[in-house]
């Protein structure tokens, strides 16, 4: 799915005739986060994530991406919606980044976008306790652009992607190019979060997580320093 992504994006970019592109789920859930099982075996592996060209190509995208957030956003669902120019949610939309409970850090940059966008007192909420972000409360943070009806999230993406189209295109990439100019940073923090999350798969910590995950009980780390 990564990969799809990143496919999609990169030809939407080089593509003349596509001036805008939307990012959203299907069905009742915007992204689930990645697989816990997943996150087992690459423990034991030294691979390269496959989300690392995916955060590359969300991140360095020269075209307006435009989110269209349907119900729940895990994880990566919602630390990529920092590299989003517009993000329109759903009433149902629900924004968790349980990093911290699976022995994990943030990725996607969003150890440095977040406390930027909302504040450190509010970053430190959701990326250290992994507390759950409401539609109405993201719009109140700014997080998110507007909330709409779950009826009318793509009609309203696609008409914000419709005036977007309407204007001229070199003009908008080079707005959102000096929109952008001011995070010079992102991509070693990125890289910085990437190498510290593959180290933290393989900690003891992650693996009392992903094992409570699975067996379906609660995580004990009292035995942890």
């Amino acid at each position: 799915m990564y990969a799809a992504v990143v496919d999609a994006l990169v030809s939407a970019d080089a593509d003349p005739a596509i001036r805008v592109a939307i990012l959203t789920g299907v069905g009742e859930t915007f992204t689930s986060g990645n697989d816990i099982k997943d996150f087992q075996a690459r423990a034991a592996s030294t691979n390269t994530s496959a989300a690392s060209p995916f955060l590359t190509t969300i991140s360095t995208m020269q075209k307006p991406l435009i989110g269209a957030v349907n119900g729940a956003a895990i994880g990566v669902g919602t630390t990529m919606l920092a590299h989003c120019d517009l993000v329109i949610a759903a009433r149902s939309a629900r924004f968790v980044m349980p990093f911290t409970s699976l022995g994990l850090v943030p990725e996607a940059g969003s150890s440095l976008l977040f406390p930027r966008m909302i504040g450190n007192q509010r970053a430190s909420a959701l990326l250290l306790l992994g507390e759950p972000l409401s539609a109405e409360t993201a719009f109140e943070w700014g997080f998110v652009n507007q909330v709409v009806d779950d009826a009318a999230l793509m009609d309203t993406a696609r008409g914000l992607a419709r005036r977007m189209a309407a204007l001229p295109p070199q003009a908008v990439r080079e707005t959102k190019k000096l929109i952008r100019h001011g995070q010079p940073d992102l991509a070693a923090r990125i890289a910085e979060e990437l190498e510290l999350f593959r180290a933290r798969l393989a900690s003891p910590e992650a693996e009392e997580a992903f094992a409570a995950f699975v067996e379906k009980r609660k995580s004990d780390f009292s035995r942890f320093g």
